[in-house]
Order: structure tokens, then sequence, then C-alpha cells
């Protein structure tokens, strides 16, 4: 009897014994569980805190150069090649290494600095990008004492209505040190790491000039003939136009305290001022027009080889070359402004001074010529 119940007792035993074993191994599973899912809860919740800054540290890109020679500056990463840096920014490493003066098949070292250039393929200033792209805003830091005229002129003139229209800018009031877009970085969807951050590119909106930006164009015109035009040896104002024109405002190279008449002859002028002492601040962009020159009368330029001209499409107080290929002789001239929407300038390209058709071999009647600016 007793040996049963020592049995029974046994058996009991055991089987409790299993049970809780049992219990136990599914109570340590489950507390294991849950401290894989707080571990991994932490992994998570410290990567989407991160993941702001990390975002916040790539999204501004800064363009560099000047015009017609933009770029940005990529610094090398561990295992980064020319190849891997060409599919970020959409470019062919044939193009990168010999813009760096650096040599294809050689690798890169970690940190190393690398100009990437903007070209058509990488880069636009207008709505146009491929189907399988993606526009990235790249931007430019205002400098202290810089207006929106002079970042659209250093970035390939593009124009202000677009800059306005990217940056949300009710006008052209722009702050020191304010990031200020100025194109866009055109990447692959599936190639880039810059894909992400993709935007739509913003269209300026329709409308005519206002006065408030004509007179800022201008006022900054005035400002830039001041700084590189040399100081004059007398003080001239362009006296008339040789046909009527009534619209214009008078435009006052500077202050009249004599006027001086106008001569008819370059013939006692150096001939080093021949060609037009603007010649040491000529830029050229390669634009290029060819087309008809009309002359307008002018008190400047006979001694002092001051040479200046209207024109549309080069933007005010810069430099153009002006060619006759007639005989081969050309100048240098500073645009005033715009040639005023009149029919005597109808199929004119260019409207110069009389000194400076005059260096050109040319009198009072219009002309073919060579433009380049």
């Amino acid at each position: 009897m007793l040996l049963i119940i020592s049995i029974d007792m046994l058996i009991f035993l055991t089987t409790l014994t299993a049970h809780l074993c049992m219990y136990f191994c599914i109570f340590a599973a489950t507390l294991n569980l849950c401290f894989f899912k707080i571990y991994t809860m932490k992994k998570i919740v410290l990567m989407l805190f991160l993941l702001p800054f990390f975002v916040q540290a790539q999204q501004v890109i800064f363009v560099e150069g000047t015009q017609g020679n933009l770029y940005v500056s990529h610094t090398a990463a561990a295992k980064e090649n020319f190849y891997s840096i060409g599919r970020i920014y959409n470019i062919s490493p044939k193009d990168i290494a010999p813009y760096n003066k650096l040599n294809l098949e050689n690798g890169l070292s970690i940190g190393q600095s690398i100009k990437v250039p903007l070209q058509a393929v990488n880069f636009t200033q207008t709505n146009k990008v491929a189907a399988d792209e993606v526009a990235v805003p790249v931007y430019h830091k205002v400098k202290a004492k810089e207006t929106l005229f002079q970042i659209s002129t250093h970035y390939n003139k593009v124009t202000i209505p677009s800059l306005k229209a990217w940056n949300d800018l009710s006008d052209d009031a722009v702050t020191t040190g304010q990031n200020i877009i100025v194109g866009y970085l055109k990447v692959k969807k599936d190639l880039s790491l810059f894909a992400q951050m993709g935007t739509k590119i913003p269209t300026e909106k329709a409308g005519v000039v206002t006065i408030k930006e004509a007179s800022l164009k201008k006022e900054e015109s005035v400002k830039e003939m001041a700084k590189v035009a040399p100081k004059p040896k007398k003080e001239e104002v362009i006296k008339s136009i040789s046909e009527p024109v009534a619209e214009i405002k008078k435009m006052e190279v500077e202050k009249v305290k004599k006027e001086v008449p106008v001569k008819t002859s370059n013939a006692n002028v150096s001939a080093d001022l021949k060609t037009g002492v603007f010649k040491v601040y000529f830029l050229n962009s390669g634009n290029e027009e060819k087309g008809t020159a009309g002359v307008f009368k002018s008190t400047s330029g006979w001694e002092d080889g001051k040479y200046y001209c209207l024109q549309n499409k080069a933007s005010q107080g810069a430099i153009v070359k002006i060619t006759n290929p007639a005989n081969g002789k050309l100048i240098y001239a500073k645009v005033l402004d715009s040639m005023p929407d009149l029919k005597q300038n109808d199929n004119l390209t260019i409207r110069i001074s009389s000194a400076a058709a005059d260096a050109l071999g040319e009198g009072s009647v219009n002309f073919e010529c060579e433009i380049n600016y």
C-alpha cells in the first residue's frame, strides 16, 4: 500500500516538475522577446531621432565658381571613386577627373575635396527635367550688401522673376547670410543619394517687370559703372539720338558742368584708345550676335575712347565687343540701357555712339556688325 502511494507521489512530483520547467521556459522566452522588442524599439527611436539631423545636414548644396564655370564641392568618402561620384551628381566621371586635373584611373583619398562641374546634363535654371530625374535645389549664401540683381548676373544671368519664384520672395530684398536657390541639380531617381531631396521647380509668376524692379536694376547698373569706369578727364553727357526719341529719358553719365561740342573724327585719339578704354573690363561669356547697328550722337569717346551703346540682350553695365566685318575694325563699348521700343529701332541689333561708329570706320548710316559679350 505504501509502495503504491510512493509511486503515485513520484509520478505526481515528476509531472509537476515537468510542468514547472515548461512554464519557466515559456516565461523566459517571453521575457527575452520583450527585451528584444525593447532593444529594437530603442534603435528605431534613435534612428528616427537622428534622421532629421542627417537629412538637414544633407539638404543644402552650395554652388561655387563664376559665371560659365559653376561647380559644387564633394568630399570623398570611403570606397568612393569618380564613377560613384558621377552617379550621385548625374555626370560622367570623364568630365569630373579632368575638371579637377586628376587621372581618372587613380583612386581618391578619404576626405579629398572634388569639384563637380555643373553642366547642361546635370544642372538647370528652367523647369526642364527628364522623366527619370528629380530636381534638387542648389544654393548661394548672400554676402554683405549683395543684391538680387548681382546674384542673377553671377549665376548665368538667371532671371530675377525665377529667383523670386524659387525662393518665394515677394520683392527684391535679400539679407546677409540668407540661402538663395540659384538653380537645380538634375539627378537620376534610382542612382543618386540626393534623389530623396528632389522637389518640384516653382514657375515664375506671369506679369511685367514692376517700376520698382526696373528702378533697382538701373540703380545697380549705375553703381557698377561707377566702380569699373576710369575717372573721366572731362564731364560728359549723351547729347541726343540721331533720330527723335521723345520717350527715352535723358541718361546722364556724369553731371554736366560744361557742354563739350560734338566732334566728327577720332583722328587725334591714340592707337591704344581707338578700341576703347573699356577693353580691359571685357568678359566674353560666349554670347554672340550678328545684325544691324544704328548710331546716336554723343560727346563721349572722341578723345578718351569711352564708347557707349544701347542693346537689348546684354545687361546694363556690361562691356560688349563690336566688330565691323567689312573692314575688320573693332571697339569695346559699355551698355547704357536697352533700346526703346520704337519704330526706328525695328530690325536693329544695337545702337552705338557716333564716336564708336567713327572708330569702326562708319558714319551715321546703319551698318552690319558682330557683337560678343
